[in-house]
């Protein structure tokens, strides 16, 4: 088989014979590669000019639902991934993490576009910043998508995760992709693509593959274009050097080499739920895709005292491991992704022997089950020793890209937290102890050094997701060494393809611009109470001024006796004016809020289906009895659910007193029907 770019909308091989690209498991040839012919700058071309246009006309929603599909369709062909993917040396739960983990990540950001993000093209970043005396000059922070491509350039280990963690929140943001797979593992991406491309879900040009070499596409791109990279630390400083990304200020983010560890606490000794918790860590860690995972634990730090104990146990489970055919239902690890990778780790390995001792396995010798041991690239796990972590280097300094691992003792927590340190930058960490103060402690510590950290015990464990499972909804990546870019991380992760932008103006052209209503913006009062306009009829900066309601001290007490809050503030007189935030009685501010909804609340039957919650709710001055209170109500945001026949609707509330003064603040949330469905809702009443 040759493999394929898709460029320009359609398929095209390379103009040369290529390379071959070999089973990890029998050395037999999968597919040839080549990028030879392509035509890279009418792949940026295509990607800016028509993937992207077509992306931006899309509303976070719809891109959402193209995820959703997209999941939802690959789903249907799991069966062919998996069957390629054996190929690679993965076995059936390794192929699990590849592919049904990147499906996941598909439906998980579907699920975050709907819920968090607006039905809009652009997204509002935090509130309003009032920059003038009056308020006519206003500021808002806003994300758009960039108008450029992303490159993604994925690693060997995850032909089909690495490329879809990064592909899910690229278009999700509303930017075309490139994506540019490692050869070696190529052919399993290469076919995914084709089922995406044969779904017929994304728009055209939003999805590009390279097989093969990148020839100058990185010459090509601009201040506008993002490269996403997942590899050594050597190659990402490679590219980030590459003198047209540095001329153009090309937005870079790399996920790298990754020394993680596993810190035992001192209180985990043999025997207790979290020493066995660390053991049956480890050992996943070093087998799951034979080791061959960017947050593998590499360095196991452990109590001095628990170390004799930990290394017996490790070696013995060690032991029991099966390397072999990962087709084989009986087997435990599967082969690394070549040959040369397999030489590769072997060279680490002395280089870390010259500091440690292996205290389990043989990088020459070990039995493989139903496969050729020479013709495919399997490794049996390792486990080093390392008396004086201290003073060595190589294991804060060298990592074996396999399942190898090195046992670190330590005599004291900040001697643990010192070493977890020398790792320089890691994707992952975790801590395992039942003693709070202890997790405190090495997690205040260990925080700088590392992107994400896992804090397990008996507790958790049953449904903590391990130490090297990196979920879409929390940031993947980490500080130095490690790359510094911070993928994933649910809609952080998204915001990574858009552009930040600060916009000044009025608030009503603020309003404009981002759909999204600003306080000192127009506002205009329809001729019929605003909860009786449907969805469509309903205006951003719709507003209801109120009639006035005079707090009493006989509705202060009615609320307390209803609602059982007797707090000294609402009751005693004495009591209150002793607090030095009152000058009497005050009301409550829940009745504040209770109070508001009934000046504000249109009782009859109408498009209002429901109240679902108050967002940043504030009481700014206390409210005493005789004080009179009215509402203004304004339609801030609207958020249409097209699969559910109704939106939602952000309102802006201010409850001010006869004086003018705002005495509360915030944002009231309503689901409003759309006027089909409230044809529905009354067809279905009537024939009822």
């Amino acid at each position: 088989m040759k493999l394929e770019s898709f460029a320009q909308g359609r398929w095209q091989p390379g103009a040369d014979e290529g390379n071959a690209l070999l089973s990890a498991v029998n050395g037999v040839p999968v597919a040839r590669i080549s990028s030879a012919g392509l035509d890279f700058a009418g792949m940026v071309a295509y990607a800016r000019n028509v993937g992207g246009a077509g992306l931006r006309r899309l509303t976070f929603h719809q891109r959402a639902a193209m995820l959703k599909a997209l999941a939802k369709g690959l789903m249907e062909h799991k069966r062919d991934f998996y069957s390629l993917s054996t190929s690679t040396g993965a076995t059936r739960a390794d192929s699990w993490i590849d592919i049904d983990g990147g499906i996941s990540t598909l439906f998980v950001y579907s699920s975050k576009g709907r819920r968090e993000l607006p039905n809009d093209q652009v997204l509002v970043d935090g509130p309003a910043e009032i920059v003038s005396r009056k308020g006519s000059f206003v500021g808002q922070h806003i994300f758009t998508p960039m108008r450029g491509v992303a490159v993604h350039i994925n690693a060997f280990n995850f032909p089909c995760w690495g490329m879809l963690e990064k592909l899910a929140p690229t278009l999700l943001a509303g930017m075309p992709a490139i994506v540019k797979p490692a050869s070696s593992t190529a052919y399993l991406t290469e076919l995914m693509v084709r089922r995406i491309i044969e779904l017929d879900i994304l728009p055209e040009g939003a999805l590009q593959l390279i097989c093969g070499s990148t020839g100058d596409l990185l010459g090509l791109l601009d201040c506008q274009d993002v490269v996403s990279f997942t590899g050594s630390k050597t190659t990402a400083d490679k590219l980030r050097q590459h003198p047209n990304i540095i001329a153009n200020s090309v937005r870079f983010a790399a996920e790298t080499d990754s020394l993680n560890c596993a810190v035992l606490g001192p209180d985990a000794v043999s025997g207790t739920p979290e020493f066995d918790l660390y053991v049956d860590e480890i050992i996943g860690e070093i087998t799951s895709k034979a080791g061959q995972k960017c947050t593998a634990i590499r360095r196991i730090i452990a109590p001095r005292e628990s170390s004799a104990a930990l290394v017996s146990v490790l070696a013995e489970r060690l032991s029991q491991v099966r390397v072999g055919n990962p087709a084989n239902k009986d087997i435990d690890m599967g082969a690394l992704a070549s040959l040369a990778q397999r030489e590769e780790v072997r060279e680490r390995v002395r280089e870390l022997a010259a500091e440690g001792e292996i205290v389990f396995g043989d990088t020459q010798k070990f039995d493989v089950i139903d496969a050729d041991p020479e013709k495919g690239a399997f490794f049996a796990p390792v486990l080093l020793h390392c008396e004086n972590p201290g003073t060595a280097s190589a294991p804060h300094d060298v990592e074996a890209f396999g399942p190898v691992a090195t046992v670190l003792p330590y005599d004291d927590l900040d001697q643990a937290a010192r070493l977890a340190h020398r790792g320089a930058g890691s994707l992952a960490g975790s801590i395992y102890t039942h003693d709070d103060e202890v997790a405190r402690a090495l997690a205040l510590e260990l925080a700088p050094y590392h992107g994400r950290l896992v804090l397990i015990n008996r507790d958790c464990a049953a449904e903590s997701t391990g130490h090297g499972s990196p979920l879409p909804h929390l940031v993947h990546g980490g500080p130095g060494r490690a790359g510094g870019s911070e993928e994933l991380g649910g809609i952080r992760g998204v915001k990574h393809y858009m552009q930040r932008t600060a916009l000044q103006g009025s608030p009503a052209t603020l309003t404009a611009v981002t759909n999204h209503w600003i306080r000192g913006g127009h506002q205009h009062e329809p001729a019929v109470h605003p909860f009786m306009l449907t969805f469509e009829e309903l205006q951003i900066g719709d507003t209801l001024n109120t009639a006035e309601r005079e707090i009493t001290i006989a509705d202060i007490e009615k609320f307390a006796d209803l609602s059982g809050d007797h707090f000294y503030a609402h009751m005693s007189e004495a009591d209150a004016t002793r607090n030095p935030f009152f000058d009497g009685r005050v009301a409550h501010g829940y009745f504040i809020v209770s109070a508001a909804a009934g000046l504000f609340v249109h009782a009859p039957f109408g498009p209002v289906l429901a109240n679902y919650g108050l967002d940043n709710l504030r009481f700014t001055q206390p409210v005493y009895p005789g004080d009179r209170l009215k509402v203004r109500l304004s339609c801030k945001q609207k958020t249409y659910r097209a699969e559910h026949g109704y939106g939602e609707v952000r309102w802006d509330t201010e409850v001010t007193n006869q004086d003018g003064e705002i005495v509360a603040a915030y944002d009231v949330l309503t689901m409003v029907a759309t006027a089909d469905k409230m044809r529905e809702i009354m067809g279905t009443q009537e024939s009822g």
